[in-house]
């Protein structure tokens, strides 16, 4: 209804002009937004681009359009004009019918099948440690992405490539080799991942004692990290993998598994999943043939000492290695292999890779390789760029064991939940159970909420106590609202409303609340094009501090009428209905009772 009442509009926009100057207005030169709040009226038209056509002042060609307006737009009540912006007011009918013939609706911000896919790929994580917090807003990012483009009607595919080999994985398998004495995740009763990050750590303090003694002994630093005996012992380890030593690549699956059964676990609470696992073990090799017909076309080049390399400085990048002398790959090798891969499997037309900003360049890359190859699905790769986060007490460093491990982090999000709602006595009629999972609701949606409340491109700070705060720009708040929306639904429900007429007219309060509702689905296109769960987050925020404004000033179970009870609680349920979808696409739910 919104949508088509702006198609209106416009088209009456451009009536006016035609008939009022004789101008030939295009509709991406009609421009409407919402009307800032110290003004009277709910949509703004910016009158200034068609003074040229009316020879006339920007008042004044405001005062003619909209005196045309209200004549031939029956939902328009009256127009202001404030300097070059036309403000109108919409009759408050007109609301009443998109509250109940539009937003109530089941589908509401359900958007038709679209023919296009997308493939999403997220997470990537290394078999040789634990996720981490970075992996967390990966994770979070590229799930909540995936989610709002289904919701805006494409076909999603969410990949996962696991980096499942190179000489990190073997230095956990090495350090366990002379260390471990046969530990498992069950005789040390340890996540898999966890235990396999543990040798990851134990390695390098090992390389480093070397190192140390080989300097003490008068070798330079660089040449000490070369010979250090631990380190070449694990690239002894990586040759007889890749040569497919029979005890090496069986103690590669053994730890790999521990690390896919930690990694499933974490993947549950964070409640993430994938549509496709790409291992690159299994991928590795496959750019080789990428790069022969680089080599067969031109592309690429070769130098003296065999190594294949592609000049990229007409696009302001510089030359790249692509195939070490010794025939074996790059990581840039393996990326061109699975990106063709992954369209051979699925011919998706868009591909977007879900990685830190420190990759910015190698992506840049990558993108103008395939393009130099005419790979035909080059043009719809994107790297969805994020920042890295910080907690308050310092950056992590994963090599020295002090990385911010996820599942340490989500146990203390359920705590501080925990902590935080029990001193505020919102739990004390719960059973153990139902608090249990309220403090893993309030815990988990703090966290999402919080690292998904900003811009994917922007570095940000993370502070867990911040994030549960039942008053501030947190989830916990929106989850809030929503128990009390549910709340006052249930009591409201309790009694026998005959009266189900509509009311005549609304208050202001009532009109900004449909408002905001109505720009759903716009929002969530907004958020599927950018690529930006934070649109949707920060809608949601306003949605909730709106209803609050609104829960305070007008009374819903006391109202004067039955009509008008009836009606704002029909106004309540369309709004936690909205809370609730909108949560869910950043992946967070929302409890019915607080």
């Amino acid at each position: 209804m919104i949508t088509s009442f702006y198609k209106t509009l416009t088209e009456q926009v451009s009536s006016s002009l035609h008939s009022l100057y004789q101008g030939d207005i295009k509709d991406n030169q009609i421009t409407f937004q919402e009307t800032r709040k110290e003004f009277e009226g709910q949509i703004t038209l910016v009158v200034f681009p068609f003074t040229r056509y009316s020879k006339k002042s920007p008042e004044e060609t405001g005062k003619e359009i909209g005196e045309m307006l209200l004549q031939s737009i029956p939902e328009i009540e009256s127009f202001n004009v404030i300097k070059g912006f036309l403000n109108l007011s919409l009759k408050d009918s007109f609301w009443i019918k998109v509250l109940t013939e539009e937003v109530s609706k089941a589908n509401f911000g359900k958007f038709s099948k679209k023919e296009k896919s997308v493939m999403i790929e997220y997470s990537s994580p290394n078999t040789n440690k634990p996720l981490h917090l970075g992996h967390i807003r990966n994770n979070l990012l590229g799930y909540s992405v995936a989610e709002i483009m289904k919701a805006y009607g494409y076909t999603v595919i969410k990949s996962n490539l696991v980096n499942d080999r190179g000489i990190h994985i073997c230095k956990s398998m090495l350090a366990w080799e002379k260390f471990g004495n046969g530990e498992t995740p069950q005789s040390a009763n340890m996540k898999g991942d966890h235990l396999v990050g543990k040798y990851y750590v134990l390695f390098d303090q090992a390389y480093k004692k070397e190192v140390e003694e080989l300097k003490a002994e008068g070798q330079s630093e660089e040449e000490a990290k070369i010979k250090a005996p631990i380190m070449q012992e694990a690239r002894a380890m990586l040759q007889k993998w890749e040569a497919g030593d029979k005890e090496t690549v069986a103690l590669w699956k053994k730890m790999n598994d521990w690390v896919y059964e930690g990694f499933d676990l974490t993947y549950k609470r964070l409640g993430v999943d994938f549509d496709k696992f790409y291992y690159e073990s299994d991928t590795y090799l496959l750019g080789k043939n990428v790069v022969e017909e680089g080599l067969k076309h031109g592309v690429f080049f070769t130098k003296e000492d065999r190594s294949v390399w592609i000049d990229l400085s007409d696009e302001g990048l510089d030359e790249k290695l692509l195939l070490r002398g010794d025939g074996t790959s790059v990581y840039m090798t393996q990326d061109m292999g699975t990106a063709q891969l992954k369209y051979d499997d699925y011919q998706m037309e868009e591909s977007i890779y879900v990685v830190g900003n420190e990759q910015d360049y190698h992506f840049n890359v990558l993108f103008a390789i395939l393009k130099k190859l005419k790979r035909s699905w080059a043009e719809g790769l994107f790297h969805l760029s994020y920042g890295m986060v910080d907690l308050p007490s310092g950056k992590m460093k994963s090599r020295e064991g002090t990385v911010v491990d996820a599942d340490e982090l989500m146990e203390e999000m359920h705590e501080t939940a925990k902590e935080r709602t029990s001193e505020l006595g919102k739990t004390d009629d719960l059973a153990d159970s139902d608090k249990n999972e309220l403090y893993e609701t309030i815990g988990m949606g703090a966290l999402k909420y919080f690292l998904l409340k900003v811009e994917p491109k922007r570095r940000l700070l993370f502070n867990p106590k911040e994030s549960i705060d039942f008053q501030g720009h947190t989830g916990p708040f929106i989850q809030y609202t929503h128990a009390r929306i549910k709340s006052v639904l249930r009591n409201g429900k309790k009694e026998s409303l005959k009266n189900t007429a509509l009311p005549n007219s609304i208050l202001p309060l009532e009109r900004d609340l449909i408002q905001v509702l109505s720009h759903y689905p716009k929002i969530i296109e907004s958020a599927a094009l950018e690529l930006s769960p934070a649109l949707i987050a920060n809608y949601v925020y306003d949605l909730a501090k709106l209803f609050n404004k609104f829960y305070h000033e007008v009374s819903i179970l006391k109202a004067e009428t039955d009509v008008e009870k009836h009606f704002r609680l029909k106004l309540a349920e369309a709004t936690a209905s909205v809370i609730r979808s909108s949560m869910l696409l950043l992946g967070i739910h929302v409890p019915e009772r607080m």
